[in-house]
């Protein structure tokens, strides 16, 4: 069982100036793998222009990082095939150490077509082992990145990575979210065999008013350092929330944030303060809509708002431990 694991900090990767500099720091901070985005959205035929672009990204981001560093670059499944195989070939002289979502995750199919010397990372919308086979079957992909948040939590996901183990495939959880979800992802990659690098969201280029250790009374619980994070070793999850800041970040100026008793948060016309409103029940459109996604008239569930094929996979991520909700 690991006692750390490698992690990678995200960077942007709108413009190769602002990328750079934010490689720049993340290098400073001691992290040896960086991720960015790789482009905005294709259309199946597009301009050279756009495929220079994002070759002067990475190759600016590689000339900050040197040859022994990791680049992630993340297509977001914004590329359809036609531009994915070229972005891919252009993209290999840079040495990526992945490129993540080259397609959307609805056409395996297409990954045939793309597999090569550059490792190729799939799965955070895919939510289940059934999802991951014939992915895993067809050997087109070399990492997995299932969300623990959304594939099952710990119990599925961990199913999900000894399949992956079973097809010589790595795993890369997908967690550029909060302390709970990056907690129980690490939980997974002290077991994990095949687990050789974790995403997280500390300096996130979205997070600007807060970011991931403000959550948690103690931050030393994600000890960063030498480019890895060490597995919290506390009961459950091994982190404990800070509840009045979550609090206080709930009340802060977020607008429709759902407070406990039914009331949201609006902001002030001069923006300087959040103003509580009562919830207003949804339109009578919600049966009709019941009735369409088959959800179930039982509502005594702890999910009552979930169709009924949704309820029985559905997963919490509440510390301290995950919980199956059926």
């Amino acid at each position: 069982m690991r006692e750390r694991i490698r992690v990678y900090s995200w960077i942007g990767g709108d413009r190769p100036d602002d990328t750079a500099e934010a490689a720049r720091k993340a290098v400073a901070a001691g992290f040896t793998a960086v991720k960015l985005n790789a482009t905005e959205e294709m259309q199946y035929i597009d301009a050279y222009e756009k495929v220079d672009a994002v070759l002067a990204n990475v190759a600016a981001v590689r000339e900050v990082l040197g040859p022994n560093r990791g680049i992630g670059i993340d297509f977001h499944g914004r590329v359809h095939k036609p531009m994915a195989k070229i972005l891919v070939n252009e993209l290999e002289p840079l040495k990526p150490m992945f490129i993540e979502e080259p397609v959307l995750s609805e056409y395996p199919e297409v990954l045939k077509e793309l597999a090569g010397k550059v490792p190729i990372a799939l799965g955070e919308r895919l939510y289940s082992r059934w999802d991951f086979k014939r992915i895993l079957h067809e050997g087109y992909i070399d990492i997995i990145q299932p969300d623990a948040s959304h594939a099952g939590g710990i119990s599925e996901v961990r199913k999900i990575a000894a399949m992956a183990e079973a097809y010589d495939v790595a795993l890369a959880l997908h967690c550029p979210l909060g302390p709970i979800a990056l907690a129980a992802c690490l939980q997974l990659d002290a077991v994990c065999y095949n687990a050789f690098i974790q995403e997280q969201s500390l300096g996130i280029h979205y997070n600007e008013e807060n970011d991931l250790l403000d959550y948690v009374l103690d931050p030393s619980a994600f000890a960063y350092s030498d480019g890895f994070v060490t597995i919290p070793r506390k009961p459950g999850l091994g982190i404990e929330l800070n509840e009045e800041y979550i609090h206080e970040r709930a009340l802060s100026g977020q607008p429709g944030a759902t407070l406990s008793g039914g009331t949201k948060t609006e902001v002030s016309p001069n923006g300087s303060s959040a103003v509580p409103m009562r919830h207003i029940p949804r339109s009578s459109s919600r049966s009709r809509r019941r009735k369409q996604t088959n959800e179930s008239d039982d509502t005594s569930g702890r999910l009552p708002g979930l169709p009924v094929r949704l309820r029985r996979h559905h997963c919490r991520l509440d510390a301290p431990s995950l919980q199956r909700v059926d």
